[in-house]
């Protein structure tokens, strides 16, 4: 298919059929030294993993698998009920040394190609703008990608993800860390992982402190997202 916000296309084995529709976009770091790395991997039969798209930092896109299949991205994941997170999403994979090799700021010409391309995804899909996530997010006890500098602020901004609450009504309504925990799997979560789960919600609404702490602030937030949710203005 052909695609003006697609550079190149080198399409992985790496795939199979979705037993789900689309819903869902999930975002990731490769945590490997360049783009090329990364392409080989994701195309490598014996790696067992692949994503539909990959931005360089330089802002070229590939497409590796078709959105109509199944790539290999997520893993162990959950997410609002699905298990099989790879069969409800589109994963896209941003070249990024990642934690392990030098964490930083994304590069601008990175997102301004991811931005465009977000756009024509969650249109086309009618993707909710609360499904718009993080790897970390699905996979809170094994990863922490895009990470605490992703600049989720500025996908909000077009409207291509939920933003930050802007105020806090009611501040911290929680009782109890179990009541938190059962309102964090509410809006969405798989909090086997405990303070795992806590440090995925930090890394995306708080990522000025993660700790794994549920403190104050962070039960507010929460609260506050669930409270725009069953206004029906956090879709």
């Amino acid at each position: 298919m052909a695609d003006e916000l697609v550079h190149h296309e080198r399409l992985s084995p790496n795939c199979n059929d979705r037993t789900l529709p689309i819903s869902m976009v999930v975002l990731h770091y490769t945590e490997m030294e360049g783009p090329e790395v990364a392409i080989d991997r994701l195309c490598d039969p014996e790696a067992q993993v692949s994503a539909h798209y990959l931005i360089s930092e330089s802002g070229e896109v590939t497409r590796l698998v078709p959105e109509e299949k199944r790539a290999w991205h997520a893993g162990l994941s959950y997410w609002r009920g699905h298990k099989d997170v790879n069969s409800a999403s589109i994963g896209i994979e941003l070249d990024h040394p990642g934690h392990g090799l030098g964490y930083r700021e994304f590069a601008d010409a990175q997102v301004d190609a991811l931005v465009p391309l977000l756009h024509r995804i969650v249109h086309e899909h009618d993707i909710p703008r609360a499904n718009v996530v993080g790897h970390s997010d699905v996979a809170p006890a094994r990863k922490a990608d895009p990470g605490e500098l992703f600049p989720w602020d500025r996908l909000a901004e077009y409207g291509l993800c939920l933003p930050k609450p802007e105020k806090l009504e009611l501040g911290d309504p929680f009782d109890n860390d179990g009541a938190f925990y059962l309102a964090l799997e509410r809006w969405g979560y798989d909090i086997t992982g405990g303070r795992k789960a806590v440090e995925a919600f930090q890394r995306r609404w708080r990522p000025g402190k993660i700790d794994g702490e549920m403190d104050g602030q962070v039960r507010a937030i929460l609260f506050q997202l669930l409270l725009d949710r069953d206004r029906g203005i956090a879709r």
